[in-house]
């Protein structure tokens, strides 16, 4: 049984069931089907990029008040060297 195949079969059974969450959750993944697909062709995952975004985040909210856009800047560029954001300023 493809990939394809198996999404298809649980969303069929999903809204057989008329159980209204499983048929809201049957429409959302019906919704992002293509990029659910599309993972099991390149195995791409954006979850390095989401660790980023959220360690800018969290030094973003630490350094709340700080008024030297260069510093922060460079904090930015030095992210990749620190394991923990708390320590800003």
């Amino acid at each position: 049984m493809t990939c394809q195949a198996g999404l298809d079969d649980w969303v069929k059974q999903a809204r057989e069931s008329k159980i209204p969450q499983l048929i809201r959750m049957a429409a959302t993944l019906l919704a992002h089907r293509r990029g659910i697909l599309a993972w099991y062709d390149s195995h791409i995952s954006t979850g390095k990029v989401e660790g980023i975004n959220n360690k800018i985040k969290v030094m973003k909210r630490n350094a709340y008040g700080f008024r030297d856009d260069r510093y922060f800047t460079l904090r930015l560029y030095a992210l990749h060297d620190c394991r923990i954001t708390r320590n800003v300023g």
